[in-house]
């Protein structure tokens, strides 16, 4: 995209980085509100067909994407004025997300600061390998990443690691106040899981929750990864990267029909939200009404994003993504060839 005055772009959106009480709390009350509701009446239904129990099970998975958003933002301190607030409602919601507030907060922090930059990924973003990176890889490598980068183990058995199992721990070298966060999330999570189980049933609880977890969980990977694996995206070495490209040209605009765009947040508004991460989410789509050049970003829809699943490598030598089947053709595979014909 074409921009003039880049750094001033963020300036234009600095009016907006202030939370508005009143939106926040009518945010948490219509979307916690109904997600207990759907809940309730998924369980309820359970007497009457399982198949009405998904129908319940299926917008609760939803209004729990939803409720990660408002998690999402507490942890940017962009959903209430007070950080405190924001500590307090990213724990309590990231127990019902089953994500550790102190412990995510951070690693979402690096994913900001170095989203887009070849030279610094590895921490709260999805594993991506250059081709070069890839040709150069061992074969245990390169099956491993094939592995990771299947639809079905990131989509569906990605979620389930990466939550129940990889939230459960620290990470090295975390201070003490993110440690004791994520015991007293985990802690909690046992706590309701266990007076669920116990007083519901351990099958009727089961039965209602893992629908709404998959779900949540596939729908929460699949808004992660089409925000920044995407045609024409934007990635660079670090001598190059620049925050403000990479987040208005490496950060999708998902536009999302008017209810998905709802349910999920504005987060498809996601240019806006990497630019300025302390703008509420509530207020990403008004952004980028009202500032021109954020307009112009890379633009995908339901149906274009679909593409980005053969999307496996990035290509440094035509800066683009590439299917596994188009590497022998690759930019940089044809310019290794030469180099060695050259020698």
């Amino acid at each position: 995209m074409n921009i003039q005055n880049l750094k001033q772009l963020r300036k234009a959106v600095s009016p907006f980085e202030k939370p508005k009480t009143k939106n926040s709390l009518w945010q948490l009350i219509n979307t916690v509100v109904p997600f207990f509701v759907l809940w309730v009446l998924a369980y309820q239904s359970l007497t009457i067909s399982y198949l009405l129990t998904l129908a319940f099970a299926i917008p609760a998975a939803g209004f729990l994407v939803r409720i990660f958003i408002i998690f999402h933002d507490c942890c940017h301190f962009s959903f209430f004025k007070n950080r405190r607030a924001n500590k307090i409602l990213g724990t309590l919601t990231g127990i019902l997300t089953l994500f550790p507030y102190n412990k995510w907060q951070h690693s979402h922090s690096v994913h900001h600061a170095t989203s887009g930059n070849l030279d610094k990924r590895g921490t709260g973003d999805l594993w991506m390998m250059t081709v070069n990176e890839y040709m150069e890889a061992s074969f245990f490598t390169k099956i491993k990443y094939r592995l990771y980068r299947n639809p079905i183990v990131m989509f569906g058995l990605g979620p389930i690691y990466e939550f129940l199992i990889m939230n459960r721990f620290n990470r090295k070298n975390a201070r003490i106040q993110e440690r004791l966060n994520t015991y007293l999330t985990n802690i909690s999570l046992v706590a309701i899981i266990f007076l669920l189980g116990s007083v519901l049933g351990w099958t009727s609880f089961l039965l209602v929750q893992l629908p709404i977890f998959l779900l949540s969980g596939s729908m929460g990977v699949w808004l992660f990864y089409v925000q920044h694996t995407f045609e024409d995206t934007y990635f660079e070495e670090d001598k190059n990267w620049d925050y403000v490209k990479a987040a208005v040209e490496g950060s999708s605009f998902y536009k999302l029909p008017k209810w998905m765009q709802w349910l999920t947040g504005n987060i498809g508004y996601h240019h806006v939200h990497h630019l300025s991460p302390r703008v509420p989410n509530y207020m990403l789509e008004e952004v980028h009404n009202q500032t021109t050049p954020l307009q112009n970003v890379p633009t995908i829809t339901l149906a274009t994003s679909l593409k980005s699943l053969k999307f496996r490598l990035w290509d440094e030598e035509s800066n683009q993504f590439i299917a596994f089947y188009e590497l022998k053709n690759s930019a940089s595979i044809r310019r290794l060839k030469a180099s060695k014909t050259e020698v």
